[in-house]
């Protein structure tokens, strides 16, 4: 086993990866001027392996070896709170943006050990010995992993089969003696650019006449045939002065094509058995929804600081509706933490692994979601209106105008013009630039959207016990 550095991460990127931005192959992702923002904000998650301040929760030690937290198979619920912490410590250190590279691979990592558990004892072992070693060689090369599940899907209100286009759902069109043949495309794969591995999940049950979709599998990002075709969503150049958060800081997402890609025998993990495909699905979720509260929990603090800095700043913050606005912001960060550190003291232990409470973690997700956007309109409330209508940076550099925005932007006594301007613009950055807008959407459809987080919330609950009670009380 050997923790990588930063730079040995970075290098590993220069593989003669399928990478397209803009309609152009990209010849090296790490040079390139916003795909390489990307790769630094990435390398956090090898920087903090490193950091004598985080070293203890981002390195596990195993007997002579050491390896990240990352790959440590949760026992219990300390186990999974280390992991949620290590999740918030990086993505802070990101500035509010998660990192993922290693976050959402070992989700899917521990989703296939407890699948490949039952299909052993359904009579399928092979699938635990492959993911076993799939599994180390993750670990023991400390790789970067990303993870491809949503499909493209089409017609939502149909199934694989009956689209009219066939490749909408990801699908094996040939099978070997030596491994299988995929084609079709996944959406919303976030880091793909710069990982070292694909993890590819089932996006949904399955039935009979899907068994070609009912597949799982990985591969090295380099493999001939995969392609990512990256969004070009807030890759417009930006100076740290407007946008001190996503200027430094990036998370690519890409539409992954597998254009008749060959996946060898031990790289696959589903080949059409039915009644595993949706469980697996399902049994990621329960992972990442756990990662998604944890890497959440930097934003709301940034939304609650920046709220209170912006009231101060405006001279505003002995206002009685003022403090009924950062009461909400305390009262909703508050609650999502707890939530998700009750989630992981309540977990289950299943196959070898501890889970988090499935019910406590999809109330969380869908609280922070549910209520992110009345947060955002409050911190822009408190913020005013210069966070779109402000002067430039070369405004504050400039002969011509610098002594204007420096003499009639000042705030509060000890903000003056700069200081004030930098606080506003990263709550622009936060909320009304494109960045802002980004984490916006990822509120309410990253890791599954509402409906599913209620589903899910509706499936766990106990109403079975609750109506019992009522109909006691009632005396029927």
């Amino acid at each position: 086993m050997a923790l990588r550095t930063a730079e040995q991460y970075k290098n590993s990127l220069r593989d003669g990866r399928a990478v397209y931005f803009r309609g152009e192959k990209v010849a090296d992702v790490t040079a390139h001027p916003v795909i390489g923002i990307a790769v630094e904000h990435a390398a956090l998650d090898y920087r903090l392996a490193e950091d004598p301040k985080y070293r203890e929760l981002a390195v596990v030690k195993d007997g002579g070896g050491e390896y990240s937290r990352y790959y440590h198979i949760p026992q219990n619920s300390e186990d999974l709170m280390k992991r949620s912490a290590l999740i918030a410590a990086s993505t802070r250190e990101g500035a509010t943006l998660v990192v993922l590279i290693k976050e959402i691979g070992t989700d899917a990592l521990l989703a296939l050990k407890i699948i490949g558990e039952r299909m052993a004892a359904a009579g399928k072992p092979e699938y635990r010995e492959r993911i076993q070693k799939y599994y180390r060689h993750c670990r023991d090369n400390d790789l970067a992993v990303a993870v491809a599940q949503t499909d493209v899907k089409g017609d939502r209100s149909l199934g694989p089969t009956q689209q009219e286009h066939p490749d909408y759902y990801v699908r094996v069109v040939e099978e070997r003696a030596d491994g299988i043949v995929v084609r079709g495309a996944k959406v919303h794969t976030s880091v793909s650019t710069n990982t070292n591995e694909v993890i590819v999940l089932p996006t949904r049950a399955m039935r009979p006449e899907d068994r070609a979709y009912a597949v799982a599998f990985a591969l090295p990002i380099n493999t001939p045939g995969l392609k990512l075709i990256a969004s070009p969503h807030g890759g417009t150049k930006k100076n740290d002065f407007e946008h001190p958060i996503s200027a430094r800081h990036k998370m690519m997402e890409t539409l992954t094509v597998f254009d008749d890609v060959f996946v060898p025998k031990e790289r696959v993990f589903l080949q059409g058995e039915l009644d595993f495909a949706g469980l697996l699905a399902l049994t990621f979720v329960r992972f990442h929804r756990f990662t998604a509260v944890s890497y959440k929990l930097p934003l709301l603090e940034a939304l609650a600081g920046a709220g209170a800095a912006a009231a101060e700043a405006n001279g505003i913050s002995r206002a009685g509706h003022v403090r009924d606005k950062l009461t909400h912001l305390a009262a909703y960060h508050t609650t999502v933490r707890g939530l998700i550190e009750h989630a992981a003291h309540t977990c289950t232990f299943e196959d070898g692994v501890a889970v988090p409470n499935t019910l406590i973690t999809n109330v969380a997700k869908y609280h922070f979601a549910h209520n992110y956007h009345q947060a955002v309109q409050i911190v822009q409330d408190l913020a005013g209106g210069l966070l779109v209508t402000a002067p430039a940076a070369e405004d504050f550099s400039s002969e011509a105008t610098r002594e204007y925005v420096m003499k009639y932007l000042g705030g509060a006594k000890g903000f003056d013009a700069d200081k004030r301007m930098r606080l506003l613009n990263l709550i622009s950055d936060l909320t009304s630039s494109d960045y802002g807008g980004y984490q916006e959407v990822l509120a309410v459809h990253a890791e599954g959207g509402f409906e599913a987080e209620k589903l899910q919330a509706y499936r766990e609950y106990d109403f079975k016990t609750v109506a019992a009670y009522a109909r006691k009380l009632a005396g029927i």
